[in-house]
């Protein structure tokens, strides 16, 4: 089970949407893990990331030190070394690309690694099973999700629902959500000022910006 299993959208629209997993079993090969896991993060940050995190904190983080006005023009810049930093503990450790190029390339050298931690593979049930051929294994499993059941109709909108769930926890909220919409078609905001505060409220790091950003731009576009 995975926490980005409710993504929402179709196949095509997890295009530039490629998430890779490292966890270890508690009791079973997580002695010794954390250096593992690091070492897993470092070989991901070589192959360009979207987002990575440790199950903690990600790339994008909230600072305490700054106040509301600085908020819309403070550094955007991801830090990947905090991230690989910050495993102290056998956890979950992730890492988003946004093309499936730059996820081969990086679990190509996940697999030359054996590191002997279970990773696998968050995107389209296509896209995995290509990215797993481009490396020359096979996928050996495929968990799907089957969707959402609102027979009252109180979900927002297809909108909303793609850029929300990228939050597996639930830590970007559909409001959040919809006010970046509203802000960027009316020109208040740019796509890249609502993905960082949206992918800051995510700590785990598989918030993907890459695909926020296309999902906003192309909102923007459709309401002009």
């Amino acid at each position: 089970m995975t926490n980005t299993l409710h993504r929402y959208g179709d196949s095509e629209s997890f295009h530039d949407d490629f998430i890779l997993f490292c966890i270890p079993a508690r009791g079973i090969n997580d002695e010794g893990a954390v250096e593992k896991q690091k070492k897993f993060l470092e070989i991901c940050a070589k192959h360009q990331p979207s987002n990575m995190g440790n199950g903690n904190r990600g790339s994008f983080n909230p600072e305490r030190h700054l106040n509301p006005t600085a908020h819309w023009n403070r550094d955007h810049s991801p830090d990947w070394q905090g991230v690989i930093d910050g495993v102290e503990k056998p956890g979950t450790c992730a890492a988003v690309f946004n093309s499936r190029e730059k996820a081969e390339g990086a679990l190509r050298d996940v697999i030359a690694a054996d590191l002997g931690l279970s990773v696998n593979m968050s995107t389209s049930v296509s896209g995995a099973k290509a990215c797993a051929e481009g490396c020359g294994i096979k996928r050996h499993s495929v968990e799907y999700s089957l969707g959402f059941n609102d027979p009252h109709d109180h979900l927002p909108n297809s909108q909303v629902l793609k850029l929300s769930t990228m939050c597996g926890h639930g830590m970007v909220s559909f409001n959040m959500a919809r006010k970046m919409l509203d802000m960027v078609r009316e020109g208040r905001r740019t796509p890249e000022q609502a993905v960082a505060t949206l992918a800051r409220f995510c700590p785990c790091g598989v918030y993907n910006p890459s695909r926020a950003q296309r999902l906003l731009e192309e909102s923007r576009d459709h309401s002009g």
